[in-house]
């Protein structure tokens, strides 16, 4: 038998939602030879805390608020984060989303951590040209990342698409001394997420995603409202929470949608399996700057067609080559172009089921969350 040396992993998120929705197959394959500890903002679901547990886990919660900026309320992670990394010691440190990455980067290159491996999941509204965020924040976050990831042996960097990295050396917060490895997201359980055949009677758009307005949210709106005015038996739902994010979507906007006369605003769930099944399409019109978006690996796994943008992360999800499509690629901010697309649906239901088929291919073929964890543990420099 092959002699593994057991490591110490320390995973720091700005979610505890993500930790098994996006990271679970990974810290379980972690945790087979090594020993997680994890970082979270408190675990507000059980089911999670539980499944932690069980598998070993050893959990530490923060109050940290990846979406909001407070500048006591990050101090405070700070200063929590570097106790934690002089008591643990790890051999791996692994943070992912920005403020983990930013803050616990820096962290992990005082503390002398062996190998630092930062996954950017995305670059959000602060690093596109038209950003509509407070100019200082944005200056003050792209100064923080590139000081934060100021070249270092010990430290390689993980994107989920080369758009991210190319956009980081555009800003001059990379270079080529830099250490960059590019994986295809998150990945997806291709056991957990089964193939279903799409229902088509009746046509169903769903959109998975936070209500903020960079995730095209209004876009979504005023599609279906153009679509329902002509095909008013065509059902659109939306999947997602209303919180305090700095993006998110204006009350009035909020109180159109949750009226239920145009979308059937469901709000959060634990699980989104049952709602895809029962979609035709899954939508997202996003130009938020996303890493690859999970919502749409997931309705590609259960064999479903894709409307999104032509943006960062979005495109990586539609197969360029067009004899296996597996949906359209939208311009950012055309709820005309959605609507267009929506109704080749609508006319083209057979397309629903082909295109659902290469989708699920696809995603066997690029997604599936073995082939993108046998990556990070060589970019890791685990043993499997």
């Amino acid at each position: 038998m092959m002699n593994i040396i057991k490591k110490k992993i320390f995973i720091v998120c700005d979610s505890s939602r993500s930790l098994l929705d996006f990271r679970g197959r990974l810290i379980e394959k972690m945790q087979q030879y090594n020993q997680v500890y994890v970082f979270t903002p408190k675990i507000e679901q059980e089911s999670v805390r539980s499944r932690l547990k069980e598998l070993g886990v050893i959990t530490y919660e923060s109050e940290l608020n990846g979406s909001n900026v407070s500048i006591l309320s990050d101090l405070k992670f700070i200063f929590s984060l570097y106790k934690l990394i002089r008591k643990i010691k790890p051999d791996i440190f692994f943070p992912y989303t920005f403020k983990p990455v930013i803050y616990g980067s820096f962290l992990a290159k005082i503390c002398k951590v062996k190998l630092i491996a930062p996954m950017l999941t995305g670059l959000g509204y602060n690093f596109t040209n038209n950003s509509t965020s407070n100019k200082l924040i944005v200056k003050i976050t792209r100064l923080l990342l590139k000081l934060s990831l100021k070249p270092n042996p010990r430290l390689n960097i993980i994107f989920q698409n080369k758009d991210d990295s190319e956009r980081l050396i555009e800003l001059k917060i990379l270079s080529k001394k830099h250490q960059v490895y590019v994986v295809n997201g998150s990945g997806v359980d291709l056991t957990h997420y089964n193939y279903t055949k799409p229902a088509t009677s009746p046509i169903t758009f769903l959109m998975v995603s936070r209500l903020i307005n960079a995730k095209g949210i209004k876009e979504y709106y005023d599609a279906a409202k153009l679509i329902r005015a002509r095909f008013p038996q065509t059902v659109f739902k939306l999947i997602g929470p209303y919180d305090s994010n700095i993006d998110a979507i204006h009350p009035d906007l909020y109180s159109e949608i949750a009226k239920g006369d145009v979308i059937h605003y469901i709000g959060q769930v634990d699980d989104v399996r049952p709602d895809i099944e029962n979609a035709s399409v899954m939508v997202l019109p996003s130009y938020y700057g996303e890493g690859v978006p999970r919502c749409m690996l997931e309705g590609m796994a259960m064999g479903r067609a894709l409307i999104t943008s032509d943006s960062v992360g979005c495109r990586e999800t539609v197969n360029p080559d067009p004899e296996r499509a597996n949906g359209f690629l939208i311009p950012v901010k055309d709820a005309k172009a959605l609507a267009n697309k929506m109704e080749h649906f609508i006319n083209n239901s057979d397309d629903i089921i082909s295109f659902g088929n290469q989708g699920h291919a696809f995603a066997r073929s690029k997604f599936d969350v073995n082939l993108v964890n046998t990556e990070l543990f060589k970019i890791m420099q685990l043993q499997a």
